[in-house]
C-alpha cells in the first residue's frame, strides 16, 4: 500500500541546473531525469508571475532566485512521462505560500496539462495511513496520480483531487542546516493523531549565503547527505513520532547525487544495511 512505502522526493522539482553558479538551483537533472532516476514524489513552491501560475524560487523576502516556467508547462512536461509509464504511480506536493485560487488558478493548469484525468480522488478525507490504496489498485484505476497542496485546499469540494497535505501528511523541519537532521514533526494538522499521517522527511542540507539570511541548498555535501548513513540516521530518528514506521517520502535536493536508491531498497525491507 502507498501507506507502508517510502518514495523518494526531488525538493524544488523545477529548479534544475547543472551551472554551478546558479546557487538558487535544487536539482542538477530535469524532471523527467528525475523521474527516471526513481523520484515519485514531485515537490514544488509556487508564486504568480505577470498573472501566471509559475514554479519559483523564492527568498524569505519574496525576491525572486529561480524561475521553472509556468505550472502548466511543467505538469505537460510530468504527463508526457506519465503517458510513457502506464505502470508508474506518482504524487505531487505543491506549495501555495500566495494562497493563490485552487479553481480558477491551479486546476486549469491540471485540466489543460491533463493531469487531472489521472488524478486520485479518496472516498473521504483526510486518509489513514492504513487505508491508502496499493499501488495495484491505483494503477488499474486509472487514477495513479495523487496531488496535495499545503495551503488553499482545505475544503475540497471544489477540485476534490486536490488534497489538504497536513491533515494526510506531517512534516519535520525544512530549510535544515543541521547535518544531524534532528527530527521532530513541524508540521501537521488534525483531526488524525499524527501515527495515523503519512509523513515527510526534509532531507535537504542548507547553507546561509555569506551571511545575508539567504538559504540555499549545499551542492558540495550533497553526496554525503544523500548518503545510506545519513539517510538511515534521518530515518530512523523519525520513526518515534510514527508508531515505529519508516517514512513514506524522503525529500531531498540533487537526487543524482549520493546513494538514495539503496537507502530506499533498506528502508523497504529489499536490502539489509
Amino acid at each position: 500500500p502507498v501507506g507502508t512505502e517510502l518514495y523518494f522526493t526531488a525538493h524544488d522539482s523545477f529548479a534544475y541546473s547543472d551551472d554551478p553558479l546558479a546557487l538558487a538551483r535544487d536539482q542538477e537533472v530535469d524532471i523527467t531525469s528525475q523521474l527516471n532516476l526513481g523520484v515519485r514524489l514531485l515537490q514544488a513552491q509556487s508564486h504568480e508571475n505577470d498573472g501566471e501560475l509559475h514554479f519559483c524560487h523564492t527568498s524569505n523576502s519574496r525576491q525572486l532566485l529561480f524561475d521553472g516556467g509556468t505550472v502548466e508547462d511543467y505538469l505537460k512536461t510530468v504527463k508526457a512521462w506519465l503517458d510513457a509509464n502506464p505502470n508508474e504511480v506518482l504524487t505531487f506536493v505543491f506549495t501555495n505560500p500566495e494562497g493563490l485560487s485552487i479553481k480558477d488558478q491551479w486546476d486549469p493548469a491540471f485540466q489543460n496539462s491533463g493531469v487531472a484525468d489521472l488524478a486520485y480522488v479518496p472516498p473521504s478525507t483526510p486518509v489513514k495511513q492504513s487505508d491508502w490504496p496499493t499501488l495495484g489498485e491505483l494503477i488499474s484505476s486509472g487514477k495513479r496520480v495523487v496531488v496535495f497542496m499545503d495551503a488553499g485546499a482545505d475544503d475540497g469540494s471544489t477540485v476534490p483531487y486536490i488534497l489538504s497535505e497536513f491533515p494526510n501528511v506531517w512534516e519535520t523541519p525544512f530549510s535544515v542546516t543541521d547535518p544531524s537532521f534532528p527530527c521532530s514533526v513541524d508540521r501537521t494538522s488534525g483531526p488524525l493523531p499524527n501515527d495515523e499521517h503519512l509523513y515527510m522527511i526534509n532531507h535537504s542540507l542548507n547553507k546561509n549565503v555569506l551571511d545575508t539570511g539567504i538559504i540555499v541548498s549545499d551542492p558540495a555535501d550533497a553526496p554525503t547527505t544523500n548518503g545510506v548513513s545519513s539517510i538511515l540516521a534521518n530515518a530512523y530518528g523519525c520513526t518515534q513520532f510514527a508508531d515505529g514506521r519508516a517514512p513514506n517520502f524522503l525529500l531531498l535536493d540533487f537526487v543524482d547525487k549520493g546513494e538514495p536508491f539503496k537507502a530506499a531498497d533498506i528502508l523497504n525491507g529489499f536490502a539489509s544495511a
